[in-house]
């Protein structure tokens, strides 16, 4: 049983020290031809955005909602 808290500690202790996470939002869309709304916004350049589309169909068009990553300031 001692192991077990140990362990169970150590993983809140480390919890602790992480950066807090954050979404990543990109700049491109996909919205795929599969007879229903499937959109695809996690393309950082149109060109990768359309490579994907190239197989299946569809088309790309930028992200209405795209804001960079603000900077992490560490302390």
């Amino acid at each position: 049983m001692r192991p077990l808290l140990f362990v169970a500690a150590v993983f809140v202790v480390a919890a602790g020290f992480g950066a807090p996470a954050q979404a990543q939002n990109y700049p491109w869309c996909a919205f795929y031809d599969t007879g229903d709304l499937a959109v695809n916004c996690g393309f950082v350049s149109r060109e990768q955005c359309m490579a994907t589309v190239s197989g299946i169909g569809g088309f790309c068009a930028p992200n209405n909602q795209y804001q960079p990553l603000k900077p992490i300031k560490r302390r």
